[in-house]
Parts: structure tokens; C-alpha cells; sequence
């Protein structure tokens, strides 16, 4: 293998080689595919080279770029999703055919440690990137000894060269166990894609028929996102809720609120007209490291309802674009989504500040961000990059 980026010094614009390792890709949709896709996307539109490690089956090729499938088994209790087993020697091999600059871990866990261990003897530097609060998503999954997950993790981050989370609420949380070199990188967001100009009338008139305001939830319907909270939103008046998303409680959901449109999964077009056309967004889910879907509705103009915890605090400004709730409070919850539904002037009021708060976030300058990080473990000492480091 040859050695890490020799010619960072004297062009600091020379394309870069990065292997991408991901827990989760296309077909799955979710933050971690969705955000390994955006990078995808940004290093081909800047002209480096890169090659997707990911678990299952799907694509061959994203932006151009090949994707090594590697072994996989069904998640218990949610099948549809890859998870990825530690195939070291597959991982180390292909490290060693592409010879990369920089190795990216998506949210790494099993698959991510196998490939900690093959990057070491490498001596390739490593950029890891928090997206998943394991812990909390197999706590809610009903997963015995969910907290022996953080000394795995630990080990895994205390490994690389940088750990990148997502928001301010999520570098706390690691720096106070204990975990290492920690820097902020948030996401960005598609603000054509997710636009106020996407508003569908006709949309909006088949959806509510009598006018009701209609309230959205658009994400995975699992039990760590806590949908079940959907059924208090629901029994407002006056208000109809909008189910967008797919999962394993989707059925049971249905039968829980009958009132609610279930749409089942969306993407594109029809995603950006459904953002557009709602008068709220409401998310329920409470480990969210970040929350994407926050910043989509946001850019469309919609207020967002969302629990004071992780991600949502660092992309809702309470009493101007959107509300928080405590967590564990159904009460508040109701609340803070009845005020925007009985209140058309406070919606229209935090729907004007909505799409503004979010306009400086492009993935153009969220992916260079990255780019720079990358650069930087790369050559340390050459590229500055200001972070947030809580703990060394």
C-alpha cells in the first residue's frame, strides 16, 4: 500500500482517495444511507475518488463510485435491515486494492469495527462519523444490556484519528464518557429539493378534505422513533395527521389511528411536495443525534414540534420556528402541536422564519466541511479546521 496522500503538501487541492464504510446503504433509507450518499454525491461534484464498503445487497455503483457488498444478517425484529457482520479479512483486502488517503466509517459498529482493525496495521488515517445512538435505539427495541453497547463504542472511536457528530447535545454526551478527539459536523440540507415553492393545493385538498391543518410526521415508523406518541396528535381538533415513512410499526399504527393518511414511503418529488404542503411537522423520536427530517420541513417553511433532546435543540429555535417538548411529557407534546394547529397567525409567523434559519446550510458547504476534516487527519498541522473539542 502506498503511502497516505503524499502530495497533501504541496497541492492541498489534489484529489483525495476515500473508502467509505457504512452499516447501512441503498436500498435502506435512512440518516446513515442518506448522509453517505450526500457525501457520495459532494466528493464526485469536487472530483476526488472514493469506494462504498456496505452491508446486503443493492446498487453495484453510487455516483459513479463501486460499492463492495460485504456479508449481512437480518436484524432481529426489524428483517428488512442489513446488518453488517465483521468481515476483516474482505474489508482489509479491498483497503488494500484501492489504497485510499482517508478511510470515512459511516456510524460504525460491527462492520465499522472490522474495519478500524484493518485501517491500524494501514497506518491510513480515519475519520468516524456519530450517527446512531445504538444504545438508545436498541434500549427502545427492547434489547437486553442496551448500555453494554457504550464500551464497544468507545473502543471503536478511541481507534481513529477524529470522531464527527452531529450536533452539540451528542459531542457532550460523548465527551462525558469518555470519548476522544471529538469535532462538530452537522449535516446539510437541499434547499431546492425542500422548498415553499413544492406547496401542493391539490395535494392538500385529497389529503384533508375538510380543511383540517394538516399535521406531519415523516420518518421510520420503529419503536425508537416512540410513534405510538402519534396517536395523542391525532385526537386533536381539527387537525389531520399525516403519516409519511415505512416500518415495523406501520401496521399496528394504522390500526391505532385510523383517522391518520398513511402514505408509506416517498422519496423525490412526491417527498418535497408532501414537506411543503404541511401546515406542521412533528417528530417524536428523542435519541436523534440530529434529525434530518427537522431541517427538510424546516427548509420548506413548516414550524416543527420536536422533543428538547439531542439534535432537535441545535435546529428548532423555540417561539420562532417551531416548539419543544419534554421528552417523556404526552402533555407537552399536545400542547405545543395544538398551539400551532389553533393558532393560524402563529404558524404563519414561524413558518416565515423556518426556511431562513436553514438557508446557510447547503451540502456544498456541509460536504467542503467534511472535506477539510479529512484533510486534516491527512496532514495534521496543514489544514485548520475549527471544531468544537470538548475532550482530546
Amino acid at each position: 500500500m502506498r503511502p497516505p496522500y503524499p502530495s497533501l503538501s504541496p497541492d492541498p487541492d489534489a484529489p483525495l482517495r476515500v473508502a467509505i464504510v457504512t452499516e447501512s446503504f441503498l436500498p435502506q433509507v435512512n440518516g446513515v444511507t442518506n448522509s453517505v450518499c450526500r457525501v457520495a454525491d459532494h466528493l464526485r461534484s469536487r472530483g476526488h475518488h472514493a469506494i462504498i464498503l456496505a452491508p446486503g445487497t443493492g446498487p453495484a455503483v453510487y455516483a459513479g463510485f463501486p460499492v463492495l457488498r460485504l456479508p449481512s444478517v437480518p436484524l432481529p425484529g426489524y428483517r428488512s435491515f442489513a446488518l453488517g457482520l465483521p468481515a476483516r479479512r474482505l474489508v482489509t483486502a479491498a483497503l488494500r486494492a484501492f489504497a485510499p488517503d482517508v478511510l470515512h466509517l459511516a456510524s460504525p459498529v460491527l462492520l465499522g469495527g472490522a474495519a478500524v482493525e484493518a485501517a491500524r496495521p494501514l497506518a491510513l488515517p480515519t475519520v468516524a462519523v456519530y450517527q446512531t445512538d445504538l444504545p438508545g435505539f436498541a434500549a427502545r427495541h427492547g434489547v437486553p444490556g442496551a448500555d453494554a453497547l457504550w464500551p464497544v463504542l468507545r473502543q471503536i472511536h478511541a481507534a481513529v484519528d477524529r470522531t464527527l457528530v452531529p450536533s452539540t447535545a451528542t459531542l457532550r454526551a460523548l465527551a462525558e464518557r469518555g470519548f476522544p478527539r471529538l469535532g462538530l459536523w452537522q449535516r446539510g440540507v437541499d434547499t431546492d429539493r425542500f422548498h415553499p415553492r413544492h406547496r401542493d393545493e391539490d395535494l392538500r385538498r385529497r389529503l384533508a378534505p375538510n380543511g383540517e391543518v394538516l399535521v406531519g410526521y415523516i420518518g421510520r415508523l420503529s419503536r425508537d422513533k416512540r410513534v405510538d406518541l402519534l396517536t395523542h396528535v391525532a385526537r386533536l381538533r381539527g387537525a389531520r395527521l399525516v403519516v409519511v415513512g415505512d416500518g415495523p410499526e406501520r401496521a399496528r399504527l394504522r390500526r391505532r389511528i385510523p383517522g391518520a393518511v398513511f402514505v408509506g414511503q416517498r422519496t423525490g418529488e412526491e417527498l418535497s411536495r408532501l414537506h411543503a404542503s404541511m401546515d406542521v411537522f412533528v417528530h417524536t423520536g428523542a435519541d436523534e443525534t440530529f434529525c434530518q427530517a427537522i431541517q427538510e420541513a424546516l427548509a420548506s417553511g413548516v414550524p416543527v414540534v420536536a422533543p428538547a433532546a439531542g439534535g432537535p435543540l441545535d435546529l428548532v429555535e423555540p417561539e420562532r420556528t417551531g416548539l419543544l417538548y419534554a421528552p417523556e411529557s404526552v402533555r407537552e407534546l399536545r400542547v405545543a402541536v395544538g398551539r400551532l394547529v389553533h393558532n393560524g397567525a402563529l404558524r404563519r409567523r414561524m413558518a416565515a422564519a423556518a426556511r431562513p434559519a436553514v438557508e446557510g446550510r447547503t451540502w456544498e458547504v456541509i460536504g467542503d466541511q467534511l472535506i477539510d476534516h479529512y484533510r486534516s487527519v491527512v496532514a495534521p498541522g496543514q489544514v485548520e479546521v475549527p471544531q468544537m473539542r470538548l475532550h482530546a
